[in-house]
């Protein structure tokens, strides 16, 4: 993780000052909990979740808010503000600040998606089949959510249908008893 962590610093800046790292997969890969693990690497590292940026009714068609409250800003150089979705209000709540940092990683479905790549320094994606993954998140949001699950895998098919990840991945992230094994990806110049 600390090898992983020196190369995405040596990376030149990708918005602003900020190394915008992307870590996507199908939801229930494990994104989130490599991102906390990577992010203590990097020594503290922001972590954008996209779930704070998605909502009920904007499952995929949040860019123009991560634009406009997020990579606008970022780019600038300036301190992003953002209003997480509260999933369980189904609203919207307080702005929180998310400054400039040398790097920031944004994890979720969709953080390798088209719009998103050209302000990114590096894609890496959880190597988890689909129906695996979303095994593995149907078992942690337990009974409650499976009506939300069903919709989900849906419309994830259709997401990465149009717009597939995978392919431009430079890293390509593998759990293991061990901890984590990371390969060259489909874009990876190795």
């Amino acid at each position: 993780m600390h090898d992983l962590a020196g190369r995405l610093r040596g990376l030149p800046p990708s918005l602003g000052p900020v190394r915008l790292v992307g870590v996507d997969g199908h939801a229930g890969s494990g994104k989130s909990t490599f991102a906390g693990h990577l992010a203590a690497a990097l020594g503290g590292a922001p972590v954008l979740h996209l779930d704070d940026i998605a909502s009920h009714d904007e499952l995929f068609s949040w860019t123009g808010r991560l634009t406009f409250q997020v990579i606008e800003p970022l780019g600038r150089g300036e301190r992003a503000r953002y209003a997480p979705y509260d999933w369980n209000l189904r609203a919207f709540g307080p702005p929180r600040d998310l400054p400039p940092a040398p790097v920031i990683l944004v994890e979720g479905v969709g953080a390798g998606r088209r719009a998103l790549r050209p302000h990114l320094a590096s894609l890496l994606w959880m190597e988890l089949p689909a129906r695996e993954s979303w095994a593995r998140g149907r078992r942690r949001d337990g009974a409650a959510q499976r009506e939300f699950w069903d919709g989900w895998t849906a419309a994830e098919r259709v997401h990465f249908a149009d717009d597939p990840s995978r392919p431009h991945a430079d890293l390509l992230v593998r759990a293991t008893p061990e901890g984590y094994e990371v390969l060259p990806g489909p874009a990876s110049p190795l």
